[in-house]
């Protein structure tokens, strides 16, 4: 078990399946977790972020028990542009939705997908998507596989409580063709199966399957299939009964992008928050407005942000982009003014 210190708690399911049957007895008593999510995270001094256990690019724990990724940092935004520091707690997918409505999290970063059924039934909100992704499979090159279409009979390695399941048995039942799954609680024991042998497919949405494919022994022995068989919108997920804390994560979002856009970044916006004489750019980061007090966050809470982790670009170079190991392209994921789908609200 990780230290205390390091912000990191993993949890089984039977506790978290506990947390949930005591929330479920405090509505029946007319009592619920908390709406005023702002005002308890600056009384506690942390923002408690979900993660995921292993999620190479996206959230990993390294070997002194720091965890970093690109979930990770948007984390880290949120919680220095509140104020207060960033504690993370591990989670399986078949987790997360438990941790967050029974209040053990403030709110999840774990590559999670924006769905109706999710968005209608669950009691939780989407307040912004970072990621845009399609989910993909992986198989070895000495299976001789070349696309989805010839995996009739394959064995398919995927995790609990993620939405491959329903994408996975449309495409197999769209084609006429048929397959066995193998669900695994955690992502890395998915993959580690597949690894092993105990499966022919291993399947996740395309940047992280590209991810978790660079950080095996030798990637050249896997292939990813050319087919994209679902589209997966991801990003942060809390709890639908506190609009405040939902549009403080959307604007703080926001406002990693617009740096991006305005070419803000980590070393340059303390000094362009000083200087700007740009009315926009004053208005985001704090020298003139009361938007931050409105929003419930600090005045200067993009400057905090942004100084805490750089902004949009700056993130996804650094944990998937040219920065990292991976060394992947922005793609879909770019900014609308370079023909992708990230876009920044207007902090107005």
């Amino acid at each position: 078990m990780k230290s205390r210190s390091m912000g990191v708690r993993f949890l089984s399911l039977k506790g978290i399946a506990l947390a949930s049957m005591m929330v479920v007895g405090w509505v029946a008593a007319g009592v619920s977790v908390s709406a005023a999510t702002l005002q308890d995270v600056r009384a506690r001094g942390h923002l408690r972020c979900g993660v995921h256990i292993e999620k190479p690019g996206f959230s990993v724990t390294d070997s002194g028990g720091r965890i970093t990724g690109f979930d990770v940092d948007f984390c880290r935004a949120i919680a220095a542009a509140i104020g207060v520091e960033a504690r993370f707690t591990t989670l399986s997918p078949q987790q997360r939705f438990t941790a967050l409505t029974s209040g053990t999290v403030d709110v999840l970063l774990m590559t999670t997908t924006q769905t109706m059924g999710r968005d209608t039934t669950l009691g939780v909100e989407f307040p912004f998507i970072n990621f845009y992704g399609g989910g993909m499979f992986m198989v070895r090159r000495s299976s001789g596989v070349r696309s989805a279409r010839e995996l009739n009979g394959a064995t398919i390695c995927l995790s609990q409580g993620t939405t491959a399941d329903q994408f996975i048995s449309d495409y197999f039942r769209r084609n006429n063709i048929t397959y066995r799954q193998v669900m695994y609680e955690r992502l890395d024991d998915g993959l580690r199966a597949y690894v092993e042998g105990r499966c022919d497919v291993f399947t996740q949405d395309d940047t992280s399957l590209a991810a978790m494919r660079a950080s095996l022994r030798d990637p050249q022995e896997h292939v990813i299939l050319p087919e994209v068989l679902s589209k997966e919108p991801v990003g942060a997920v809390v709890r639908n009964n506190d609009p405040q804390f939902a549009a403080a994560l959307r604007w703080i979002f926001a406002a990693l992008v617009n740096a991006e856009e305005t070419g803000v970044t980590q070393a340059s916006v303390a000094e362009t928050a000083r200087t700007t004489q740009d009315p926009e750019l004053q208005r985001i980061l704090g020298r003139t407005g009361t938007l931050g007090a409105d929003a419930g966050l600090p005045a200067d809470w993009a400057v905090r942000a942004i100084q805490a982790v750089g902004n949009y670009g700056e993130i996804f170079e650094r944990h998937l982009g040219r920065g990292s190991r991976f060394a992947m392209a922005r793609g879909v994921n770019d900014l609308w003014t370079r023909g992708g789908l990230i876009y920044g609200l207007p902090i107005r």
